[in-house]
């Protein structure tokens, strides 16, 4: 496989953009970032996204292509994020892609953000099929399971809150700075002992569920404050995350074994969470299946990610065409033996 892409993402609060050599050759990865811009309002909000993109979208396809020494010339095609995500947010980069592909007379590659975390991996190292990805974010938490390059199966999903979100959440009771997630996982590395929360089994079923835990995350908060005590944050932080890592692995390791997988990945914002990495790994090490984390970088929204998804894409014929929209609920689906390859 031989193809040179510019990625673009911008379907929530990071502006950002990458070339991408081969489907696993990083030349460039630019992210401008809005966690200080949006901290103070205790999470993103939309508007002001979506202008901060405005600002951003420009000089960081600029930048990226310098840092890349190329010029567009020297590209195949332009991929960008189609969703899901913020529609303003998602319409600031498509609309830049379409006007950037147009001008160079280059082909566009609408991809799925979901599925541009699970090819993080592959600018680590070759995907082995059949695989399972762990996607866990602020908006996802769902097992997805893969046959073959552009072959995706949803066969587990949150029910109510994504992983990440029921981290920001208990962040905010804490009093904790968004984003919440890191600070809960320092916390929980720094407690001696755990507060034994409840785990949401949902037998029979890969799917999960964190609602019930955010809220005896916040009935034990109220209940000492009801008899004048206080919370220790540590013991909250570690017995909050010890729950949603021992509910994320077991379901991992038992879909993992159950489907025979050769190869099983961890993605999305909450992938850079240390007490997951290492209890996969632990378990994933003693069944001898093989485990692949993306670096750190890679775990949170960047364009890398979306160009190794578009470099597949492209290799299938998969284009889409200047009619693009934003789709907020853009659903995952399968593009390997698609007849239809015009999306």
């Amino acid at each position: 496989m031989e193809n040179l892409i510019l990625a673009i993402e911008t379907s929530c609060d990071e502006t950002a953009a990458s070339v991408i050599r081969n489907g696993n050759e990083i030349l460039s990865n630019v992210v401008a970032s809005q966690i200080d811009s949006q901290k103070r309002f205790g999470g993103v909000v939309p508007e002001i996204a979506s202008r901060h993109h405005v600002e951003q979208i420009t000089v960081v396809i600029e930048e990226a292509l310098e840092k890349a020494s190329i010029v567009p010339s020297d590209l195949d095609a332009v991929a960008v994020t189609e969703g899901p995500g913020l529609v303003g947010a998602l319409l600031i980069g498509i609309n830049a892609a379409k006007a950037f592909a147009f001008a160079h007379g280059l082909p566009i590659i609408g991809v799925h953000h979901i599925a541009g975390h699970i090819y993080a991996s592959a600018l680590v190292e070759p995907m082995k099929f059949p695989l399972l990805a762990l996607v866990v974010s602020g908006g996802h938490t769902e097992l997805i399971y893969m046959k073959e390059h552009g072959s995706f199966e949803v066969i587990g999903e949150t029910r109510d809150d994504a992983a990440g979100e029921a981290y920001d959440k208990v962040a905010r009771v804490l009093n904790l700075p968004y984003p919440g997630g890191p600070h809960i996982d320092r916390m929980a590395h720094e407690a001696k002992k755990g507060v034994d929360f409840p785990r949401a089994w949902l037998e029979d079923t890969y799917d999960f569920s964190f609602s019930g835990l955010k809220s005896a995350v916040i009935n034990y908060k109220h209940n000492l404050e009801q008899r004048g005590q206080s919370i220790v944050p540590e013991e909250v932080a570690k017995g909050f995350q010890d729950s949603v890592v021992e509910v994320l692995t077991t379901k991992t390791i038992k879909a993992a074994k159950e489907l025979g997988v050769k190869q099983v990945i961890v993605a999305g914002g909450v992938s850079a969470n240390r007490g997951l990495r290492e209890s996969l790994s632990k378990a994933l090490e003693q069944e001898g299946i093989p485990f692949t984390a993306p670096p750190l970088s890679l775990c949170t929204d960047n364009a890398a990610m979306i160009g190794a998804c578009a470099a597949y894409m492209f290799e299938a014929g998969v284009r889409s065409d200047l009619s693009m929209n934003g789709l907020p609920g853009k659903e995952l689906k399968s593009w390997s033996n698609t007849d239809d390859k015009l999306r």
